[in-house]
């Protein structure tokens, strides 16, 4: 059985709208932001008796503007290959610096399950669903101008930034446990406009590339495995 992680109430409800009553599922709500996930997370698995096999985190995302075009879109469902903690280093004026010193031991990259986001896009597909893969960005600060996604974007390569991504990632790692990350751009990282916002649709299509995910990760489960 997985777990399915998200920051809040409105985008879990978009899963449990969708999700086929046969596909069992551990759910949680952590919060908004990378401190709150550690440890509501950490503390669910702590209390856990016995643990998932594995979790998929899923939600919203903003999608920066790349320069030369490419990247995501309004709506567009994406899969996290690798997770950075963004904004966690040296902030200067044009720039971030990731704390190099290895007594320092700053950990700020993780990657995902491999196999996991190769199963997801499959089920995905199978659906008539398509999806881009890449580099999440998990920021404490939500980017509010073009400038500061640019920036981000260029620095680490991102493909969307959200809040609690490379938290989820690294409580997996920390107890063994395969991560998935599945969201939906509901907005792009440009100077703040909420009126250009598609939150609802987001969560529904987070919602329902999720609940497509679980139920086609839960048929491959073995028979024995399944409650």
């Amino acid at each position: 059985m997985y777990l399915a992680v998200t920051a809040t109430p409105m985008e879990m409800r978009a899963l449990e709208r969708v999700l086929d009553p046969a596909v069992h599922c551990q759910r949680l709500v952590t919060g908004i932001g990378p401190m709150e996930t550690a440890h509501v997370l950490t503390s669910y698995l702590c209390r856990a008796g016995i643990l998932p096999d594995g979790v998929l985190v899923f939600g919203i995302a903003g999608a920066y503007c790349l320069a030369d075009g490419s990247g995501a879109a309004m709506l567009d469902i994406c899969l996290a290959e690798e997770e950075v903690l963004a904004d966690f280093g040296i902030c200067l004026a044009g720039a971030i610096e990731h704390f190099k010193a290895p007594e320092l031991r700053a950990r700020n990259r993780f990657e995902l399950d491999a196999g996991l986001i190769d199963r997801a896009e499959i089920a995905l597909r199978h659906q008539g669903i398509t999806c881009c893969r890449g580099r999440f960005l998990t920021v404490q600060c939500t980017s509010g101008t073009r400038e500061r996604g640019a920036l981000l974007a260029t620095t680490f390569g991102g493909l969307c930034e959200n809040m609690e991504g490379a938290a989820v990632a690294r409580v997996c790692t920390a107890f063994s446990l395969p991560c998935l990350e599945v969201r939906c751009v509901s907005n792009l990282v440009e100077d703040r406009d909420h009126g250009q916002w598609r939150l609802k649709e987001a969560c529904a299509k987070a919602g329902a590339a999720a609940a497509h995910v679980l139920a086609s990760l839960a048929r491959q489960m073995p028979k024995d495995r399944t409650p």
